[in-house]
């Protein structure tokens, strides 16, 4: 019997102290067949939903800068916006794993309709699921099971994005009440929204926020008009405005001042959804991409002959897999109980969207002339995966994040350094507002045995070893790199940004090998190793791009162009441009 604390154990955490907790990730984590057979209606359902659509409407939609309100109405008839809502209060009850695998469905048919969905489900009612009180649960979750209400989260504010510690919403304590002042940005639902979940500061202590549950009806809320976005145009973006707001006491969410715990552990479980809605969209190009390469002649011959052609699509295969595995892998723990699943959310989301992104270029080069053109899917979906990079952290925001968090627990165990590495990580960087918050707040490691000689896989198939003992090599590698960057850094680590976005990249990577062997070995182990040959190639292609990218970042750590790269960056801010010429 397993004796890993589910409250603090985290996977990825443990391997930066040189230890490979595999059982938490072996066996990979699976559905139950009843989520199983609730998915599979629910997809059935979906795709009679969207049946009678094409890309011509989607495109319609995408012109026009709405979805039809016939549409939302069928949206909410079908249960779209119930899909986490506990079934007490009319929900359908999605655990993390049913509700990833549903994002990938609606990502397969339009990516705004997919965002409206995930903003209500994944982030805009998250809040009230994860901290609501039965008072708050039983007035709320029933309309928006329905969709009587819609759910927009307002967090993101003008120069506070990342840095929602610079947030200057304000809610002032007026007797029984509070009293909401501020606007917020970028806000996704917020012209169709009726319930919000919005964070302000308090008074107390500098910085505190406080989460509170604000409703249309409510005097003094008002939105903007629809942003002109590049992309998911038919999804509502706008601004929110909160004048004097006048809020009951009994609308604060998870406790006065706990606006940063309330905020970071939404976003660690929205990012789940978004995870699987860029499983889904890479596996719609891969479909795209395959018949096009069949249908497309190019010198006598379809371009599915080419090994260029054939090069491509096996990579996206390859990437489509990866982040599937990893997507699972996350949701899967936070089925069964795991609480320290930050950085792992963080690396799902990273990995996941600039796999899509890697995917789509990929498409619409395979599709040539077509890619190109607004009458095929391919530009479109470029246009509206674009932001994953951007939205519910920044890629390069959460690299940090992972980067700083590995870091803080590596350098509690350095005795020489603890007390000089005292308070650095409370304020790591600009901008790191409230990431650094929380990553100071749970780094808490226990029981983890710094320098562990246990990096080693012991439950693994024996014909993926070969594998695991390239993960083993890197792991091993990666302790001795934490030790050192840490020795020769020491409390100025927090400005080496080259440095540790290595560091997160090398992260990132393992991580998502560790969840292709667990999920490749689980496939060994109930279909067989002749059933799982194809899984196993992947595997294979993916373990020798883990090797090289790792063993790269890891050579560049000393061995670097660093300071002449920020030279020149400095050179183009001072004459603000490029200084250069032929002529």
């Amino acid at each position: 019997m397993s004796s890993i604390d589910k409250n603090t154990a985290s996977f990825v955490r443990s391997l930066l102290l040189g230890k490979i907790d595999e059982d938490i990730i072996v066996p990979f984590p699976q559905m139950k067949d009843e989520e199983k057979d609730t998915v599979r209606t629910l997809v059935d359902g979906l795709a009679q939903l969207y049946r009678a659509k094409n890309h011509n409407d989607f495109r319609k939609w995408d012109r026009e800068g709405h979805i039809p309100d016939e549409f939302l109405r069928q949206m909410k008839d079908a249960g779209l916006f119930s899909l986490v809502v506990p079934e007490e209060y009319g929900g359908l009850g999605l655990k993390s794993s049913a509700y990833s695998r549903m994002t990938q469905e609606l990502a397969k048919y339009e990516a705004g309709v997919a965002l409206t969905v995930g903003a209500h489900c994944s982030i805009g009612m998250r809040g009230l699921l994860l901290f609501g009180n039965d008072e708050q649960k039983k007035r709320f979750m029933p309309k928006l099971a329905t969709g009587e209400m819609m759910a927009a989260f307002c967090l993101t504010e003008a120069g506070a994005g990342s840095d929602a510690a610079s947030i200057k919403s304000k809610a002032v304590k007026d007797g029984g009440d509070w009293v909401l002042n501020g606007s917020k940005m970028w806000i996704t639902n917020g012209g169709i929204a009726d319930f919000f979940t919005v964070f302000a500061k308090t008074e107390g202590p500098e910085g505190l926020m406080t989460a509170f549950i604000v409703t249309r009806d409510m005097a003094g809320v008002s939105n903007g008009p629809h942003e002109d976005k590049m992309g998911l145009r038919a999804s509502s973006t706008t601004t929110v405005s909160f004048d004097n707001v006048r809020i009951p006491a009994a609308n604060v969410l998870g406790g006065v001042g706990q606006g940063f715990k309330v905020a970071m552990k939404i976003l660690n479980n929205g990012r789940t959804g978004l995870g699987g809605g860029c499983v889904g969209g890479m596996k719609k190009l891969i479909e795209l991409s395959a018949k096009q390469a069949k249908e497309r002649t190019q010198f006598g011959q379809p371009i599915a002959e080419y090994g260029l052609i054939k090069q491509k699509l096996g990579h996206m295969v390859v990437d489509a897999y990866a982040t599937e595995s990893v997507v699972s892998l996350v949701a899967g723990l936070m089925d069964q109980g795991y609480q320290d699943y930050a950085v792992e959310a963080a690396i799902s989301k990273v990995f996941a969207t600039e796999c899509l992104w890697r995917t789509s270029d990929e498409a619409l080069q395979i599709a040539g002339g077509n890619g190109y053109s607004a009458e095929f899917p391919y530009e479109k979906i470029m246009r509206d995966n674009r932001v994953n990079r951007i939205f519910e952290g920044t890629n390069d925001i959460l690299r940090l994040f992972i980067a700083l968090t590995a870091m803080n627990d590596v350098g509690k165990q350095l005795s020489e350094l603890k007390n000089s590495l005292e308070g650095v990580f409370s304020d790591p960087i600009k901008g790191f507002g409230v990431m650094s918050e929380y990553a100071l707040k749970h780094a808490s490691m226990r029981g983890f045995d710094f320098g562990s000689k246990r990096a080693v896989f012991t439950k693994l198939h024996p014909s993926i070893r070969q594998h695991a003992e390239i993960f083993e090599e890197r792991v091993r590698d990666l302790t001795a790199a934490c030790d050192r960057i840490l020795r020769k850094h020491g409390k100025n680590i927090i400005g080496k940004q080259f440095a540790t976005k290595r560091l997160a990249d090398i992260i990132i990577d393992l991580y998502v090998l560790s969840a292709t062997l667990s999920r490749v070995n689980s496939t060994i182990e109930s279909k067989g190793f002749e059933a799982s040959t194809k899984e196993v190639e992947i595997l294979t292609v993916l373990s020798g791009q883990v090797n090289r990218r790792v063993r790269g970042n890891f050579g560049k750590i000393d061995n670097n162009d660093d300071e002449l790269i920020k030279s020149l960056a400095v050179h183009a801010f001072e004459h603000e441009g490029y200084t250069w010429d032929t002529i």
